[in-house]
């Protein structure tokens, strides 16, 4: 399984396009958020699940702590 990083600069063009290229090939890519969104609340870090979710040609399966799972 694939792992993705999202730092600093948050959800941009190129990750959203990564995510898809990953999915494309492996059909299941994790989205870890590293250091920055440690200090964000439950509710910040679900809108920002669900911002990812509505970028990437896949659905949300999997929502732990600060790793999402996505599948095609």
């Amino acid at each position: 399984m694939i792992t993705i990083n999202v730092g600093k600069k948050g959800i941009t063009e190129n990750l959203i396009e990564e995510i898809n290229l990953q999915l494309e090939k492996h059909g299941v890519v994790k989205v870890k958020m590293l250091k920055n969104f440690r200090r964000i609340s439950e509710k910040e870090k679900k809108e920002l699940a669900m911002e990812i979710a509505s970028k990437v040609k896949g659905k949300l399966v999997d929502f732990r702590g600060f790793v999402l799972t996505f599948e095609r």
